[in-house]
């Protein structure tokens, strides 16, 4: 694995590590912060399967998008489509006044996450 694709993963074990104690936390949970870090998560793991076949993907949040990039090298993972579109949603939307993220969709977007984070560990040869 190429060193930048490793730092890729490795911040998107960050993301991951931060969802999960969030979504956990007895005192003062941050929902809004679990969702958005479980997005994040598969966000950095996307890039890296694109940084390591050296395809250029600039920036976006729209894990819909990074897929389609990756769709002629991974095409299996369409079927991962619906749940990046569902986890695309917590990128932007509940960071901001007027919507706010509930212990439900902290587990929603946590348990999506993990599923689609398992698939792009083990396609990627990295132990789970």
């Amino acid at each position: 694995m190429k060193p930048l694709t490793r730092e890729w993963v490795e911040k998107a074990e960050g993301d991951f590590a931060t969802a999960s104690r969030e979504l956990r936390a007895r005192k003062s949970p941050n929902y809004d912060a679990a969702c958005f870090h479980a997005q994040q998560c598969i966000e950095k793991y996307l890039k890296a399967r694109l940084q390591e076949a050296d395809i250029a993907f600039g920036r976006t949040h729209n894990l819909v998008a990074l897929l389609d990039f990756l769709g002629p090298l991974e095409p299996a993972w369409e079927i991962l489509r619906p749940h990046l579109r569902a986890l695309t949603a917590f990128a932007v939307a509940s960071r901001y006044p007027g919507e706010s993220a509930d212990k439900e969709d902290a587990r929603e977007a946590l348990t999506l996450c993990r599923t689609v984070r398992h698939r792009i560990r083990h396609d990627l040869g990295i132990d789970s």
